[in-house]
């Protein structure tokens, strides 16, 4: 349960997660909607910061703000994507969005509205909390990952680190007229292609 002063900062973050999620939406300027997504990372952060989640506060600054928002910023910026010339044509299919969207919302009033909490399941809401010994979720998620989860674990690196090289190469792409280091060449020169010898005149430059 939250006290007073956590109640004011849950509300507080949770109203400017929520108004920078809205801007994200409809700010015109691509490069300011990542940074309003960047704020909605930073209050979701704190907001789980205020529920004892701190590895997921963590994640979402580490992971989310200093990758992924940072890396879409720097696409926006260095492509120089034309976004009015993507927006042409949208209006279009207003209506096929919309559509779909008043089907969504009706499905959700229909569960929303008709789900009700079981006899048996308010009772085990009701039952009070065993006593957890004082630890933090992040020891207890590496003792869980490096033990029972240690090869998924690895296996997930060694996936994620494949798909990384793999993306590099089919990506990278040779200029012509750039020079470029060629460390084999390097190492198969001898003295007769490493070294030029010219005689120069007296009083004569080369």
């Amino acid at each position: 349960m939250l006290t007073g002063l956590e109640a004011i900062f849950f509300y507080l973050f949770a109203f400017v997660a929520v108004g920078a999620a809205f801007m994200v939406i409809s700010a015109r300027n691509p490069v300011h909607s990542v940074l309003y997504l960047i704020a909605v990372f930073f209050n979701a952060a704190a907001l789980f910061l205020l529920t004892g989640a701190e590895f997921l506060a963590m994640i979402m600054l580490i992971v989310y703000v200093g990758a992924v928002a940072v890396l879409f910023l720097f696409v926006v910026m260095m492509l120089d994507v034309d976004f009015a010339a993507l927006k042409q044509g949208a209006l279009q299919y207003a209506p096929i969005g919309a559509t779909i969207g008043i089907i969504l919302a009706v499905e959700l009033i229909v569960v929303l509205g008709g789900y009700a909490f079981s006899p048996e399941l308010a009772m085990e809401v009701a039952k009070p909390a065993p006593a957890i010994a004082e630890r933090h979720n992040t020891a207890a998620l590496g003792d869980i990952l490096y033990t029972d989860y240690f090869y998924f674990f690895q296996t997930a690196g060694l996936i994620l680190l494949v798909a990384m090289v793999g993306s590099i190469v089919l990506t990278l792409r040779h200029k012509e007229n750039v020079k470029r280091q060629n460390i084999a060449e390097q190492v198969a020169r001898g003295p007769a292609t490493a070294i030029e010898i010219r005689k120069v005149k007296t009083g004569e430059g080369i």
